[in-house]
């Protein structure tokens, strides 16, 4: 039995270009060092938290998903097909 566990297997990361406040940063990265984990981890975890705890816009993309994975599919068979 090892000492060490593995770490979680990490899903596919993509980067992500965003504008925030200076004051936004320096608590992001505060945050970061707060719980020795990184700026993206942060950002992750809580725009994770924001969708499962805000019921509205859960129930919204429910309605809303079908759409969204049919504009991706055409997008998908586009891009495929160029």
């Amino acid at each position: 039995m090892s000492i060490l566990k593995s770490p979680p297997k990490q899903s596919k990361a993509v980067t992500i270009q965003a504008r925030v406040e200076e004051s936004v940063k320096t608590q992001l990265e505060l945050y970061a060092e707060f719980i020795d984990g990184s700026p993206s981890y942060v950002i992750t975890e809580a725009l994770k938290l924001l969708f499962r705890k805000d019921e509205d816009f859960r129930r919204w993309a429910d309605q809303h998903a079908n759409n969204y994975n049919n504009e991706k599919a055409k997008g998908d068979v586009l891009a495929k097909a160029v």
